[in-house]
């Protein structure tokens, strides 16, 4: 007999968020992770004037700012993040992806030269955090900083942390494709989790990951984007030219424990692309899996998903 389960479904943190929890207490659980989402859109959310981080942002550069432990934690491990893929994400990226509109309903191309000088205000290392003190403050004026990079995958990993304490079978949450699963799925060990083809609707894989208690993030240029003077501009800023980034990636999974880590990292690995990207995983972080998907239309995985990895074969992509 299969195992009971409750489905559920939000909007929050600017996206859909679905959540299928096993067990008994399944709804219960579920009603608990919809009012820690909420809880955390409040704190983190960029446009809202009351929140945390508007307030750091409005404020900052005159004086240290006080955190929650929640948004702290986030901004702590978001300039670690910056730190250790030496700035392909950047959380201080904020002032550039506002020039872009990009999540608005009117997204721009700006002029290059403002592209240069909002470039200035940009720099994780011009991030002060003091941890006994739980303030954050900017050295540059203009600083600004959004966690929309990184903020759903501290989500994901609470929820885990609520599925754990309440016990639950087994659960699947997806933030808008920030996917994580705990436990079993009914009477299997192992979850099946499909892989979008970035060149056809959403929905359509091209192939599909067994993953255990692992989250699964996938970052590519298909997810939003405009076109002006038939010209296609992606949402996924590189840091270090102010553009949409022009790897050779279409997109990158990143698959591990930690989904925050996966958000950081997903969007990283696609600025850098394949060669810097996988040079990045391999020197830095060992632990975590990672597919791949090329512009030549190649699908490309890190040895330690080999096992667990099917691409379904009329994708029309080569995966050796």
């Amino acid at each position: 007999m299969s195992m009971k389960y409750f489905d559920s479904e939000m909007f929050c943190m600017g996206t859909n968020i679905t959540q299928r929890v096993y067990g008994e207490n399944g709804e219960e659980v579920s009603l608990e992770v919809q009012r820690e989402m909420r809880k955390l859109e409040k704190l983190m959310n960029f446009y809202k004037a009351s929140s945390e981080i508007s307030i750091l942002n409005k404020y900052g550069f005159e004086k240290e700012i006080k955190l929650s432990k929640e948004v702290f934690d986030v901004i702590r491990s978001a300039k670690y993040f910056s730190e250790k893929t030496h700035g392909a994400f950047d959380v201080t990226l904020a002032p550039v992806i506002k020039m872009w509109g990009v999540f608005t309903e009117s997204p721009r191309v700006p002029s290059n030269e403002g592209i240069l000088k909002t470039l200035e205000c940009v720099g994780y290392s011009n991030l002060i955090l003091d941890d006994n003190k739980r303030t954050v403050r900017f050295i540059k004026e203009n600083m600004k900083i959004d966690l929309g990079g990184i903020a759903k995958g501290y989500a994901a990993d609470k929820a885990v942390q609520i599925y754990s304490r309440n016990e639950v079978k087994g659960a699947f949450i997806n933030l808008g494709g920030n996917v994580i699963v705990f436990g079993k799925k009914d009477k299997e060990d192992e979850w099946n989790i499909g892989i979008q083809n970035p060149l056809k609707g959403r929905g359509e894989i091209l192939g599909a990951v067994k993953v255990k208690n692992k989250s699964v993030v996938t970052s590519g240029s298909y997810v939003r984007y405009f076109e002006k003077d038939n010209i296609r501009y992606h949402h996924i800023i590189d840091p270090r030219t102010g553009y949409p980034a022009d790897s050779d990636l279409l997109s990158v999974t990143i698959i591990s424990k930690n989904s925050m880590l996966c958000d950081a990292l997903s969007t990283a690995v696609f600025v850098l692309g394949y060669e810097k990207g996988i040079n990045l995983l391999t020197h830095e972080f060992e632990e975590v899996s990672a597919i791949f998907i090329t512009k030549d239309k190649k699908v490309k995985v890190t040895d330690n998903i080999i096992e667990d990895f099917v691409l379904v074969e009329e994708s029309g992509f080569d995966y050796n």
